[in-house]
């Protein structure tokens, strides 16, 4: 892990830094998980809640990703920078530390996502399919 729970973010996975993913860990995925589902969202951007990152058809086997890599079989989607992957963080100057949060839920069948889903598309599209969630969340400030 790169930091820990409620802490700072380091600057090498910040969009001013080399904007590369943190590394992941997780366990105990529950029986029944069709695929596993990773977001990252900032629900502190001036805009309303921004993504950072989403993969959906993570292999539930697998037990993390490693730094700037997507996790084992998972497919990227757009972020909210309009790129496919992962977009650091990037808080306008002097607005303060952001919060990101790295959700990731075990989801009993594929997620019904097209085009660019917004994080909010993806809270939804989980409802009901949800079989076990983790969150781990950084924070991060220009």
């Amino acid at each position: 892990m790169a930091f820990g729970d409620h802490a700072a973010i380091p600057r090498r996975h910040s969009g001013e830094g080399d904007d590369v993913s943190p590394p992941l860990t997780w366990s105990a995925v529950p029986d029944g998980t069709s695929e596993l589902v990773l977001l990252c969202e900032d629900p502190d951007a001036p805009g309303g809640t921004f993504l950072h990152w989403l993969v959906t058809g993570i292999d539930p086997g697998s037990t993390g990703a490693a730094e700037g890599e997507p996790p084992p079989g998972g497919q990227e989607w757009p972020n909210g920078f309009g790129r496919t992957g992962w977009g650091g963080p990037m808080p306008p100057p002097g607005h303060g530390a952001h919060r990101y949060f790295f959700r990731l839920w075990a989801v009993s069948e594929p997620l019904p996502l097209h085009g660019r889903p917004t994080a909010a598309a993806v809270h939804r599209a989980v409802k009901g399919r949800e079989l076990a969630s983790g969150t781990l969340v950084g924070t991060y400030q220009r």
